[in-house]
């Protein structure tokens, strides 16, 4: 019998039964939220001080609260702009800002049991596992960078670690830390480094790690929605702990019915189409809500029939990057890109990814730094302040019903200002 099989005699498979029950009964209302109000701190202040004048910036300008949290702002891992992402701490500060869901990556442990994590195999630059004995696990040991006699790199410092190499307990003995590591590095200790400029390690200490169960049970606490993300596996991974990928997608599922949670308060998303496919057909209560995320390419070609064939196939949300939905006309404004028109066409709900990911508009994109986020607009670009107005085509003109964003108090700021709940 292998570990899916185990699972699933402990906890169930979703039968037809119990589907119509989820999908009709009436519902217990949440645990009372431990957050009471949203705290937004300075951020969106300062971005607003920082727009260019005009009629957008008056009306943020003139917003003062009180914030109330709002299902427009999901908490792209947490808030990892400042705290490790899928972490309790993560979670919380996101929470706190407002974010109405929140987003646990799901991979998996060794045992069979749902993690949060980006990666299946990102342990090396996510946790402190190097620095702890569980390194001996890692499938690429630390292996330090080489340099020649002038100092110029020959190769780079490497490492990969894994949570399928682990069990669960294991996983949890472990500490989260800003997603980082230093190429150049000749120690762990430096490896372990690397955080970008843009963010911070001040409040990396100690980050606690979450099994996909108690995620749920922390957002439910918090009064938060769910967008867990089924993350790609290796299939012989995936194979040799479930089953089967369906078994895996089944098991994502299966969290969320042991814990009685209402399929509405759950959007789950995943890349990989037969995973949406899967919970449309065999999880009809929670595949309604399913989101499509698309990796690309930006722009992505053929985007009406692409868009039109996933309709048919019932998916109805979709969530591209940003700069996949945003481009320049003559005047060098900010308008919605073809597939944004073609999405709104063929009626998809549309969610994007990731507000505040790339560092600094003003000073690491406009030179040269990540522009992936902004790199179909970046010509209309002049400063930080230029977050808001990007986000506001997002919303009024494109009509996205949700942003992924790494610090969730800027969304949920302009939620609020503008109406949108």
């Amino acid at each position: 019998m292998n570990q899916m099989a185990t699972r699933a005699a402990s906890t169930g498979l979703l039968t037809a039964a119990v589907i119509s029950l989820f999908s009709s009964a009436v519902w217990a209302e949440p645990k009372p939220a431990v957050i009471k109000k949203s705290d937004l701190g300075p951020r969106p202040y300062y971005l607003v001080d920082q727009m260019n004048e005009g009629t957008l910036k008056d009306q943020l300008q003139s917003c003062k609260g009180p914030f109330k949290s709002s299902d427009f702002s999901i908490g792209h891992r947490g808030a990892p702009l400042q705290f490790p992402e899928h972490t309790r701490e993560s979670y919380v500060a996101a929470a706190r800002m407002g974010a109405g869901i929140l987003e646990c990556d799901v991979t998996f442990t060794s045992d069979a049991q749902l993690v949060c994590r980006h990666d299946q195999c990102d342990l090396h630059t996510t946790t402190n596992i190097l620095s702890t004995p569980l390194a001996s696990t890692c499938d690429v040991p630390f292996t330090p960078a080489q340099f020649d006699a002038g100092g110029n790199l020959i190769s780079a410092a490497t490492a990969r670690c894994c949570a399928s190499d682990l069990t669960l307990a294991q996983f949890k003995s472990l500490e989260g830390k800003m997603d980082a590591s230093d190429n150049r590095a000749t120690t762990v200790e430096q490896y372990q480094k690397g955080t970008a400029p843009f963010r911070t390690d001040l409040y990396a200490t100690g980050a606690t790690l979450l099994s996909h169960v108690e995620a749920i049970e922390l957002f439910e606490s918090l009064g938060a929605k769910h967008t867990p993300e089924l993350k790609s596996g290796a299939p012989a991974d995936v194979n040799a702990v479930f089953g089967s990928q369906k078994n895996y997608a089944q098991a994502l599922v299966d969290d969320y019915l042991q814990l009685g949670v209402n399929p509405d308060r759950v959007w789950p998303q995943s890349f990989n189409l037969d995973d949406v496919l899967y919970w449309l057909e065999n999880t009809p209560a929670f595949g309604q809500q399913a989101v499509f995320l698309d990796g690309g390419p930006v722009p992505r070609p053929g985007a009406p029939a692409f868009l039109a064939d996933l309709a048919q196939q019932g998916v109805k949300i979709v969530a591209p990057p940003i700069p996949m939905l945003l481009t320049l006309n003559a005047a060098n404004e900010i308008i919605p890109s073809d597939y944004a028109i073609a999405a709104q066409d063929e009626g998809l709900d549309i969610i994007t990814w990731s507000l505040e990911r790339s560092g600094r508009i003003q000073e690491d994109v406009l030179e040269g730094g990540n522009t992936f986020y902004y790199q179909t607009v970046l010509a209309a670009l002049d400063n930080d302040g230029d977050i808001l107005r990007v986000l506001d085509v997002l919303a009024q003109q494109v009509g996205v019903i949700g942003v992924f964003s790494d610090w969730p108090a800027t969304t949920t700021f302009y939620a609020n200002c503008t109406g949108i709940k």
